[in-house]
């Protein structure tokens, strides 16, 4: 399913594949912002280089197979780590089977080549490890949680969400001295050292312990949640969100009819009704909570026992990525078949005409397409999908502006631009048509691309005056 429909890229993975090549030319990470006009000079961390760098390197090795690659391999992970999660608490193989299927199937809308994929599978790994902890007072497995964070911090700043899993797990710990009816965690000295060296191995990155800085500007950032398709709640529109929600409903009435207050249960399911309501992108931390609740707390056929023995493991691995390959073959997902796919989805066109006519900035386009543009044309863009650098403030103003709002031809960084490139259905590239300033150069089914009226293929001539005449609808030059 994931080779069929999972997208080829979205506009802000071609930003982290810029930022990855960034990284591999100057051999060290940026802490300024390098990419767009907005962002110059100002500070800017690469929170996830280590994704980044890996999504370049696949990009530059076998182009969008590549990427495609990424996430078949990422999904395959993420339902392996999900099932043990589910084995290990459910003994009855058919029903572990089933909720291993379900949880896959409602977690589909967010199987991207994106690096919360990642977040996702240590996610899971997590949760695993601390209920077999507290399920057969066995610690040993605990030590691989600080390897895991080191890692984690690297890749996707949604570490925290473990940081908060963890958490949770030492309250539980700490107040079950106190409060009897409460089950015993973990051995509270082994989780708190556990716990101390999971945040020590996080601040083994190259930015430090400013990656909190960043995770709490990203946190405090409300605008985006009404702006950003994969950060508003889910539309239920598709039937993998109504998967979340029943997982979500029947994981509460196995919690509701437990004779014994679960604090930990009840605590990281409270935790994960509302991330995963509030973000369609953090639907997984429902899905996998979830999971974990229904198989611990529904009764099945303890004799219906099917395991893969450990000398069988590599034939299933081998045989799974063989089914994999075929479907990719069967399905042409081929570099040839994808570039076809991506040229009705970005404004492929359009950049090579920019190219051909030597067009230069500075640039002016919109959120959407501004990770593809950074790539494509090796320009500073004027926004991207970098929220928490270009702020709320600044996302209203560039979505009021494409929306040929009021004052919209007064807008700074469209005055100072020289090149405009914008979806052929924004109202800004309608009004534009008709606007004196501005010559349409090209444009085709999904693209239009303007060049402002005092400038030259050899250079900009200056940023344009404002005339405010301009914002009235025209019929004619």
């Amino acid at each position: 399913m994931c080779v069929h429909y999972a997208p080829i890229v979205s506009s802000d993975d071609w930003w982290h594949i810029r930022t990855g090549e960034w990284i591999l030319q100057n051999h060290a990470v940026p802490w300024t912002d390098p990419f767009s006009t907005f962002g110059a000079g100002k500070p800017w961390a690469a929170y996830s280089w280590l994704f980044d760098l890996l999504l370049a390197q696949l990009f530059q090795r076998l182009g969008l197979v590549g990427i495609l690659t990424y996430t078949s391999v990422m999904v395959v992970a993420v339902t392996v780590v999900l099932h043990r999660l589910i084995r290990r608490l459910q003994g009855d193989f058919s029903l572990a089977v089933m909720l291993t299927f379900i949880a896959s199937f409602s977690l589909f809308r967010i199987d991207t080549a994106r690096p919360w994929m990642f977040t996702i599978l240590f996610f899971a790994f997590e949760l695993d490890v601390l209920l077999q902890a507290r399920k057969t007072g066995k610690t040993r497995e605990l030590l691989w949680l600080p390897i895991v964070f080191a890692l984690w911090a690297n890749l996707h700043i949604q570490f925290i969400d473990g940081l908060v899993v963890l958490a949770i797990a030492l309250a539980e710990t700490v107040l079950s001295h106190w409060w009897t009816d409460l089950r015993r965690g973990v051995h509270g000295g082994w989780l708190c050292g556990v716990s101390i060296a999971c945040v020590m191995a996080t601040l083994v990155n190259p930015y430090g312990w400013t990656v909190y800085k960043s995770a709490y500007e990203l946190a405090s950032q409300p605008g985006v949640l009404y702006k950003v398709d994969e950060m508003m709640a889910m539309p239920f529109r598709d039937l993998p969100d109504w998967g979340v929600l029943f997982m979500v409903v029947a994981a509460a009435g196995v919690l509701a009819r437990s004779r014994r207050f679960e604090f930990f249960e009840s605590v990281l399911f409270v935790f994960a009704l509302v991330v995963s309501f509030r973000a369609e992108r953090d639907l997984w931390v429902g899905v996998i909570v979830a999971s974990a609740i229904l198989a611990s707390g529904l009764k099945g056929n303890d004799k219906n026992r099917l395991g893969v023995k450990l000398y069988a493991a590599p034939l299933v691995a081998v045989a799974t990525g063989l089914i994999v390959l075929s479907s990719s073959l069967l399905l042409h997902r081929d570099n040839q078949h994808l570039q076809a796919t991506l040229t009705e989805e970005a404004p492929v066109n359009a950049v090579e005409v920019v190219k051909e006519k030597g067009l230069s900035g500075p640039l002016f386009n919109d959120y959407i397409w501004g990770g593809y543009l950074m790539w494509a044309l090796r320009m500073p863009v004027s926004i991207d999908g970098r929220s928490a650098l270009h702020g709320d403030s600044q996302m209203e103003k560039f979505d009021a502006t494409w929306w040929a709002r009021p004052g919209w031809c007064s807008d700074p960084d469209l005055l100072k631009a020289h090149l405009v490139i914008g979806q052929v259905t924004a109202p800004l590239t309608q009004v534009l048509r008709m606007d004196p300033r501005f010559d349409l150069v090209y444009e085709d089914k999904l693209a239009a691309v303007f060049v402002a009226h005092n400038t030259s293929s050899s250079g900009p001539a200056g940023p344009l005056s404002v005339d405010r005449s301009a914002c009235a609808p025209r019929t004619s030059h």
